[in-house]
């Protein structure tokens, strides 16, 4: 009879939680959004927002520094004491990103008097998306919060950020409308750089918000719903605490 390697077994686990589990949250592939996820699992529940933990920790954002649309260098410690939503896009996405850019100005106006409110979002087509390049995009989605940053970079250094830093998921997939594939999802992160969100129907975080269906929409094709409401609601909580 074999012996099986506990050791060995144990390594494989552990390589599948970290190049795979990342990845089936919610996957978007072509123009279907791919879902496996406790947002989900029935409705969201109202009250103290969660931290997200690892290994027992909360969990904070990682250490960055990319140029915005005005080449201005930002780092995580620029938006410390702010509340802010984190997502990732790009600007020649031709599925998810205009509709999550959309809700992300309905956010900003929302806001648009809070001034410990902010917005980062990281193109991961650093290639083509210069500073120039997200000055239009700015100006074409009405972009106005001045703490709202559309940040590029190092193509390395953004990825890392999105899917070890994050977890949201992106890659460049050529074969796929417009050549990458990334999560709809949106972070929201506290005024001491923690990721925050409510807690589920089954008393777990949600961990990110949908960010591809509109209030107006309420639900899309698949008949999930929207969101940005609660993601409104849930800002408005950690600017009062």
């Amino acid at each position: 009879m074999k012996k099986y390697s506990y050791v060995g077994i144990s390594f494989i686990i552990l390589v599948f939680g970290i190049i795979f589990i990342p990845r089936i949250i919610e996957r978007v592939k072509k123009d279907t959004i791919v879902k496996d996820t406790r947002m989900s699992a029935g409705k969201v529940t109202n009250g103290k927002l969660a931290y997200i933990k690892i290994n027992e920790k909360p969990k904070k954002i990682p250490e960055f520094a990319f140029l915005n649309q005005d080449s201005l260098l930002v780092t995580n410690h620029d938006l410390k004491g702010k509340v802010y939503v984190v997502d990732f896009f790009f600007t020649s996405c031709p599925t998810i990103c205009p509709k999550m850019t959309k809700n992300l100005v309905t956010v900003q106006d929302k806001f648009k008097d809070e001034a410990d409110f902010g917005i980062a979002s990281f193109t991961i087509d650093p290639e083509r998306d210069t500073p120039t390049r997200l000055k239009q995009y700015e100006e074409n989605y009405k972009i106005t919060d001045p703490d709202w940053h559309l940040l590029t970079g190092d193509r390395e250094d953004l990825y890392d950020l999105a899917n070890r830093g994050f977890n949201i998921y992106a890659a460049e997939v050529p074969e796929v409308p417009g050549g990458f594939e990334h999560n709809g999802f949106f972070a929201l992160i506290d005024k001491d750089g923690y990721i925050r969100s409510r807690y589920d129907a089954s008393g777990n975080p949600i961990i990110y918000y949908r960010g591809t269906v509109s209030t107006e929409e309420k639900k899309d094709e698949n008949g999930e719903e929207e969101q940005v409401s609660i993601l409104i609601e849930d800002i408005e909580k950690l600017l009062s605490e």
